[in-house]
């Protein structure tokens, strides 16, 4: 299997002042296509500060990160967000849409910046949403949505490209139980549809097992 994305002994830093503080130390993962990871840990282990360097958001003080086996740290910002948009998908706890824009408009605007036509984008969007049973919320706006659905548009808008890993840091946290196991049940349903790799940030330990493996972080590595 091909590795999407590959961190090759990563360490990372942060700096107040004179006080140096270790987040990461050298830490190694490989993400292979169409498998599951749960990262699970404590609060403020450095969960998401790893998401947020496997995907290209953030930079390492040390190591590699390679993204379609390509090092990140030999390409300009404008190659990484391309590699970002071509390969990856985000959801996070809060689902960050666009509230002045329907839910189609959310989840055709990766389309739209990528430059496909209005109708190309707007016919793909409506029929991913139909197939999470959005079929008929695609003209309402994020408040005239509940939770889960909210979650729903979101995970649309971050698979519409057709990813090759998702990346979802706590997705589930904000939800009632019904919701959060209707979000979960999605992601895994079209990670196996799209054979796209799921990398997911959680302190559940139940959602942990769901996935193909999950590794624990601790010390700033994972175990």
């Amino acid at each position: 299997m091909s590795k999407i994305i590959e961190c090759q002994n990563l360490s990372y830093s942060y700096n107040s002042g004179e006080i140096e503080t270790p987040v990461l130390s050298m830490l190694n993962l490989a993400v292979e296509q169409a498998e599951s990871i749960a990262i699970i840990g404590q609060s403020g282990c450095g969960k998401s500060t790893l998401l947020n360097l496997l995907g290209g958001i953030s930079q390492p003080t040390i190591g590699k990160i390679l993204i379609n086996n390509t090092d990140l740290s030999q390409i300009n910002e404008t190659k990484i967000t391309q590699l970002r948009s071509q390969y990856l998908g985000f959801v996070y706890q809060f689902h960050h849409l666009l509230k002045d824009f329907s839910a189609l408009d959310n989840v055709a605007m990766p389309l739209l910046i990528r430059g496909e036509n209005t109708q190309t984008a707007t016919e793909k969007a409506s029929k991913l949403l139909a197939e999470i049973g959005l079929q008929d919320r695609l003209n309402h706006r994020p408040a005239e949505l509940s939770g889960g659905q909210r979650q729903r548009v979101a995970i649309a808008r971050a698979l519409i490209n057709n990813p090759s890993c998702l990346l979802a840091d706590e997705p589930t946290g904000n939800l009632d139980a019904k919701s959060a196991k209707e979000t979960l049940d999605l992601m895994m349903e079209l990670n196996q549809q799209q054979k796209s790799a799921l990398v997911l940030v959680t302190h559940d330990m139940s959602i942990a097992k769901k996935m193909d493996r999950f590794l624990t972080m601790e010390n700033g590595i994972l175990v």
